[in-house]
């Protein structure tokens, strides 16, 4: 079996995720997706604080309790399925890399739904968090990795420049067509990281 990793990178409600193997010290994407964590595609589950803030505090709390069990549960289905898939063309999915914000540490719940720049935060940890839940389930060694370190990383790691690196993963996007944004280049970038 040829080993493959994941990255992810998230958004609220959604993620972008590449599967990457590395072939001759490069890497090399098996699949792109834009994995959805919500099966309601709306602004109350995309944005599950910002619903919740004008809820009662037990009401809330339920209600952002359901959201994050359900993103698991999508994670995991996808991580499934793409692992079962890649097993029969024999890669093993055995590890990922998740991109993380500032890492700004959130106080309890109450105080989230105070503060409209807490909310924002908690959006985006609740499906990272969700993301790293379904991983460990399925047996994917997760690498957390803060999004602004990314590229100092894997320069370290590759004994490459960042700005080549950038240059690296643009060329991959022209090959394999849009979309390739930032959200895929950096997926990449940390599912190499991970594999290394």
């Amino acid at each position: 079996m040829k080993r493959a990793a994941v990255g992810f990178r998230v958004h609220s409600g959604w993620c972008a995720a590449v599967v990457v193997t590395v072939e001759r010290g490069e890497p090399v994407v098996l699949r792109r997706e834009r994995v959805r964590v919500v099966k309601n595609f709306s602004y109350a589950f995309r944005q599950p604080y910002h619903t919740a803030e004008k809820m009662e505090l037990r009401e809330a709390g339920e209600f952002v309790a359901g959201v994050r069990a359900e993103a698991e549960e999508l994670a995991l289905g996808w991580l499934r399925a793409t692992q079962r898939e890649l097993k029969t063309l024999e890669w093993k999915l055995e590890r990922g890399a998740l991109l993380l914000a500032s890492g700004r540490e959130l106080p309890e719940f109450a105080k989230i739904l105070q503060s409209h720049a807490l909310i924002h935060t908690a959006d985006g940890e609740l499906f990272r968090e969700a993301i790293g839940a379904a991983c460990a389930r399925c047996g994917v060694r997760l690498t957390a990795i803060r999004e602004r370190e990314l590229l100092e990383r894997c320069g370290e790691a590759f004994a490459v420049k960042p700005v080549a690196l950038l240059g690296r993963v643009t060329e991959i996007g022209r090959e394999l067509g849009a979309p390739w944004t930032q959200d895929e280049k950096f997926a990449t970038l940390g599912a190499w990281l991970a594999l290394r």
